[in-house]
C-alpha cells in the first residue's frame, strides 16, 4: 500500500535487522491510543472496531482504521471538517482569546 505521495510502504510481516520497527511502532500505539481516545468520548468506539498500530518494511508507524461503514467514514469527515473550521475560526480570534483547554482540533491532527 503507498499513498499519493509514497509516504506509506507495504506493512512489515518479515522484520529485517537493523530497521527500527519498535520505535515506528511506539509512536503509531500513541497515535492509536488518541485517536480511540477521542473516538470514545464522542461514543464511536464500536464504529471502529479494527484500529490498531502497526509498522510498515521501513519501520514507519502506521495507525491502521480497519474496515469501517461508510456512515462512520462521513462522521469522521465530517468531525476533522468541524476541527479544522473551529482551529480556522481560532486563528483569527485576536490573541489571548482562545480557550487554552481546547484540544479538540490537536486531537485531528494525530491522523
Amino acid at each position: 500500500m503507498t499513498d499519493r505521495r509514497g509516504v506509506v510502504a507495504k506493512r512489515a510481516e518479515d522484520l529485517m535487522p537493523g530497521v527500527p520497527y519498535v520505535r515506528g511502532w511506539i509512536q503509531a500505539r500513541h497515535s492509536a491510543d488518541m485517536l480511540a481516545s477521542q473516538l470514545t468520548d464522542l461514543g464511536l468506539e464500536s464504529d471502529f472496531p479494527g484500529l490498531a498500530a502497526d509498522v510498515n518494511v521501513f519501520g514507519d508507524g502506521l495507525v491502521r482504521l480497519g474496515t469501517i461503514c461508510p456512515e462512520a467514514a462521513l462522521l469522521l469527515a465530517e468531525l476533522i471538517a468541524s476541527g479544522l473550521a473551529a482551529e480556522t475560526v481560532d486563528s483569527t480570534a485576536p490573541a489571548g482569546s482562545a480557550d487554552p483547554h481546547r484540544h479538540a482540533s490537536a486531537a485531528w491532527r494525530v491522523l
